[in-house]
């Protein structure tokens, strides 16, 4: 019995209790998203001022400024090599299995009753350099906007990292601040399976089985993809970086239950950061990679854009050449960062790339928004694994880790007391 009290089996009886009651009554499915928003909510009030908090302690804990700028390097090329090889492996195994070939067009017009998301036919640049800066900072933290609070707090940092001796007492004041964000975050994932019960539960009762059997094949392709990049692309990366992926995945695995009951890695990004301290990488690293990750490191959202364009092109019969899959890497590569940190980026990212191919119906994205729910479990585990991966890797290039300590609570499984 000691096991129920454990955290991670707690949520996995959550998600599957969520499984049955989404099945057997369908219609408790508007009651399960209610209590499914409230987790979230409530994980999201917190969320702006930690980022906030940890982005100043992180900086001011790095001592000088060239240290920041290195990091902050290191992560963003880091950042667009993976993603640029998460969009490569869905190409590659959309093109491989076929997730497309024998699906109708008449099914799109079945699935016309669901709203696609009006968005633009490409991004706006302009309107994104202008997005970075924040015309009301008390604005941002209440939107959550992570892209402009990771802008501010950079600001606030080297503003504060000029005062000298004379900033301590602010730092000191911000330490104590965080920790109660910490603690307030410690009473909240307490019922963090109820959340993933009320996830799962809306999931199947809203959407049932039935959208699952329509479009099974690519839901599997995505799943097999997404298996392919963590287990082979970022266990590779770890192995490199001297560290083992099945420990770092045993030592958040609570984590990552949480994220797929409730669809969103958003939930557990404080618990994250916290983890990861913990484990002993600085705070300057985790403070500045892990929210810079979750708009410029997104590798499941890159792996499911890259394969929904190759689904639609099979599913309307469209060849594409080697030139015109180069040409969607490409595209992929800067709209995908042209829209982070915007709603809906998903399916901005998806227009613009194929309104710029002038070649696929964007009609097909109807069809897509069926089992988009489904899909987004396998995308926000994915970018969370990559994050933290991410993390570790900025972290031991930089010997900005304690690895005694690292081996100790992740390698020797010495977690949570």
């Amino acid at each position: 019995m000691k096991y129920l009290k454990t955290l991670y089996v707690q949520v996995l009886i959550g998600i599957i209790s969520g499984i049955l009651v989404g099945w057997l009554l369908p219609s408790f499915a508007p009651t399960a998203k209610i209590i499914s928003e409230m987790f979230i909510n409530l994980i999201k009030m917190v969320i702006a001022p930690v980022i906030f908090f940890s982005i100043v302690l992180g900086i001011s804990s790095a001592g000088n400024l060239k240290k920041l700028g290195r990091i902050g390097g290191k992560g963003l090329l880091y950042f667009e090599i993976v993603t640029t090889a998460a969009i490569i492996i869905g190409l590659i195994t959309a093109n491989v299995i076929k997730p497309g070939s024998g699906v109708s067009t008449q099914q799109i017009e079945t699935n016309s009753k669901n709203p696609v998301p009006e968005v633009s036919a490409g991004v706006d640049w302009g309107q994104f350099i202008s997005h970075l800066v924040p015309s009301n900072i008390v604005d941002s933290f209440a939107r959550g906007d992570i892209i402009q609070i990771l802008f501010f707090g950079i600001l606030f940092s080297i503003a504060l990292n000029k005062m000298g001796a004379n900033g301590q007492s602010v730092i000191s004041f911000f330490d104590k601040i965080n920790k109660v964000l910490f603690n307030v975050l410690h009473i909240v994932i307490r019922v963090s399976p109820l959340g993933a019960f009320g996830g799962m539960a809306y999931t199947i009762g809203k959407f049932g089985f039935a959208s699952l059997a329509l479009l099974g094949n690519l839901l599997l392709t995505f799943y097999i993809t997404g298996f392919l990049f963590i287990f082979v692309v970022l266990n590779l990366i770890t192995y490199y970086y001297g560290f083992s992926l099945w420990k770092l995945l045993g030592y958040i695995k609570a984590e990552l239950l949480i994220v797929f009951g409730s669809s969103s890695s958003e939930t557990v990004l404080p618990n994250i950061m916290e983890k990861l301290e913990r484990a002993g990488c600085d705070k300057s690293v985790v403070g500045l990679i892990i929210p810079a990750g979750y708009s410029f490191n997104l590798d499941g959202t890159s792996i499911y854009l890259s394969m929904s364009v190759i689904f639609l092109a099979q599913v309307y019969s469209i060849p594409l050449s080697l030139v015109q899959q180069l040409s969607i890497i490409a595209i992929l590569l800067i709209s995908s960062k042209g829209a982070a940190g915007v709603t809906g980026s998903g399916f901005l990212v998806l227009t613009s790339t194929l309104t710029a191919l002038k070649i696929i119906p964007l009609e097909g994205l109807a069809l897509l928004i069926g089992v988009d729910r489904f899909m987004s479990e396998g995308r926000a585990i994915t970018n969370i694994i990559g994050n933290t991966v991410a993390t570790v890797v900025i972290a031991r290039s930089e010997n900005a880790i304690d690895l005694k300590k690292y081996r100790m609570i992740v390698e020797n499984k010495v977690h949570d007391k």
